[in-house]
């Protein structure tokens, strides 16, 4: 395994349901904890969404292992939060075979 640069600080957030108190509900997000992560881009793309044009790129995130069921492990649907930018995360995979770090595998979307 080549050697893993954890060198940017990334916030690990979570989206909510809160109830509106009129039968629906509110998308809130929770700030879950802050991780050192790796960020290599992978393939990008132009997309056509609602009208919109939408630049995505794909990005490989390793951060260190968290036990399952931590709250400082990431899943998917989450996200992980960089200054302005934001990562969804689509699938988490171990990153070596000690279970020393997990992949995120994200997606970052910018409207063009």
């Amino acid at each position: 395994m080549r050697p893993v640069n954890l060198n940017r600080l990334m916030a690990l957030v979570a989206p909510e349901r809160v109830a509106d108190g009129a039968g629906g509900f509110v998308e809130t997000e929770t700030q879950l904890g802050e991780l050192w992560a790796e960020v290599r881009a992978l393939t990008g793309r132009n997309v056509a969404q609602n009208g919109a044009s939408l630049s995505q790129q794909r990005y490989r995130i390793t951060v260190r292992a968290a036990p399952e069921g931590s709250p400082d492990r990431p899943r998917a649907d989450q996200y992980l939060v960089e200054g302005n930018r934001r990562f969804l995360i689509h699938a988490v995979a171990e990153g070596d075979a000690l279970g020393r770090y997990l992949t995120c595998f994200a997606v970052e979307e910018v409207a063009l």
